[in-house]
């Protein structure tokens, strides 16, 4: 027997959202809230950190843990279209409660990972303003409440016009470290790298006295590296073919990202260079591609990297709000939540309140940090940390539920894929709780399960409301 959705009538579904995106403006939505350009302006030098020259196999090991977890998402997504996201998924699988409890988990992470990519633009744009000679050490929150007032106005506006400023920005990014990435590769090749360094393969094998089990550790940060490659899921109510669309958007953005992170942490540490001094420089850079550019090229691309990379942050965040403010819209419809949630704007089809309200929190959580003098680096990867935590937990249930529907469709020769994907995000969860890390990271844990716990709550209080 099939298991039903947690969705309302048919013909209550589509009153509200528009049907207008092909696969490309689906695909840039996962690729824009993954950020590779943003990505790999932060995330190599922790991989370098603890495998050195070999921090481009953390991806390499990230892309296909990766790709098992989205297996379940994939399956799911061929047969359920839902703005709601894993909110549609699971409840599909599952039944409406752990559906909600999936949605839940995943609003977490999408309240505040747009806070999370307004703290990088105003990192990155304060690194412009020193870079330029404009002004050293600005302060940063007028910086992120423009960075702010420029994500919200865009995410306001039709999920196309959305969807193609996502395609232009992080495609524009991505060129042009591809570009930096080319100029070092001549370099490498006709011997006038600083230091001497040329190409070296090496970078692809591990260091002597480095066990599988560091690799498996530095692969994480390259898991983190792929987060968000579910967005598209919430298009399911706006793509043209969601059940084939979807899916397909899924599979790309995690090939694109795989690619891209590889190819070019692979130069990154060959530019950086592959012995032991060179892992180091790399591992200690505050800002890897722009130390790069300013080496190989000049500080004029060293500039053009900082504009690239608060691009990205603002096409992340960009994407992060439209997803949230469409889980929001779902779990309003259904009346999961407070149902003026589910208010759409006749004018651009946008679930404008759920944006609201999105944005408004984040604005405030951006203040909050800003009044207790927190750094925006710091307000970034603690935001980043409560989300990831929260993204992983869904990432768990979500292949339970598509474990649940695989079985029930008799396909057992697939049920190791997402039981893998389980034990994949599980690992990876498992590495940010253990060892405990210091204060204020210890605490999230316990602020991620509260949040769960919440959910769970109302899951089972309201089941009866619905």
């Amino acid at each position: 027997m099939a298991i039903t959705a947690p969705r309302r009538p048919a013909a209550r579904l589509t009153a509200g959202l528009r049907r207008q995106l092909d696969t490309l403006q689906t695909v840039s939505v996962s690729v824009g809230v993954m950020a590779p350009t943003l990505a790999m302006s932060i995330t190599g030098v922790a991989a370098a950190g603890l495998i050195g020259r070999a921090a481009p196999l953390a991806y390499v090991a990230a892309a296909l843990g990766v790709g098992l977890v989205a297996y379940g998402f994939v399956r799911l997504s061929s047969v359920v279209a839902h703005a709601g996201s894993v909110y549609g998924f699971v409840g599909h699988a599952l039944g409406p409660a752990a559906g909600f409890v999936a949605g839940w988990a995943l609003l977490g992470t999408y309240l505040v990972f747009p806070a999370v990519s307004i703290s990088a633009a105003a990192v990155f744009g304060r690194a412009l303003l020193d870079t330029a000679g404009i002004a050293g050490n600005a302060p940063w929150l007028p910086l992120a409440l423009m960075a702010w007032a420029t994500i919200w106005w865009l995410a306001s506006r039709q999920i196309r016009t959305a969807a193609r400023s996502l395609l232009a920005i992080e495609g524009a990014s991505m060129l042009l470290i591809l570009v930096l990435m080319a100029l070092i590769v001549i370099a490498l090749l006709d011997g006038s790298a600083p230091r001497g360094q040329g190409v070296d393969l090496h970078v692809f094998a591990l260091p002597s006295g480095t066990d599988a089990s560091t690799l498996a550790l530095a692969s994480t940060f390259g898991f983190l590296s792929f987060a968000g490659f579910e967005a598209a899921g919430s298009l399911g109510e706006e793509a043209h073919e969601p059940r084939r669309m979807v899916p397909r958007s899924i599979v790309v953005a995690i090939a694109v990202g795989g690619v891209f992170y590889v190819a070019c942490t692979a130069v990154q540490s060959m530019g950086f260079g592959t012995d032991d001094a060179g892992a180091a420089r790399f591992a200690a850079s505050g800002a890897p591609l722009s130390e790069l550019a300013t080496t190989y090229v000049g500080r004029g691309m060293a500039i053009a990297l900082d504009v690239a990379a608060i691009v990205s942050a603002l096409g992340a965040g960009l994407g992060c709000a439209s997803v949230s403010a469409r889980m929001l819209f779902a779990l309003g419809r259904d009346r999961r939540l407070d149902r003026r949630l589910a208010h759409v704007s006749s004018l651009t089809g946008a679930p404008a309140r759920g944006l609201a309200f999105v944005m408004v929190f984040d604005a405030a959580t951006l203040v909050v940090f800003a009044i207790f003098g927190a750094a925006p680096m710091n307000a970034f990867f603690y935001l980043a940390t409560v989300g990831v935590l929260s993204l992983l937990a869904m990432y768990v249930l979500t292949n339970a539920a598509a474990l649940r529907f695989l079985a029930a469709r008799g396909a057992r020769a697939e049920l190791v894929l997402p039981a893998a994907g389980i034990a994949v995000a599980g690992y990876v969860l498992y590495h940010n709780v253990w060892p405990v890390p210091d204060f204020p990271f210890d605490v999230f844990p316990y602020l991620v399960a509260a949040w769960l716990l919440v959910g769970i709550g109302l899951a089972l209080t309201r089941r009866r409301r619905v």
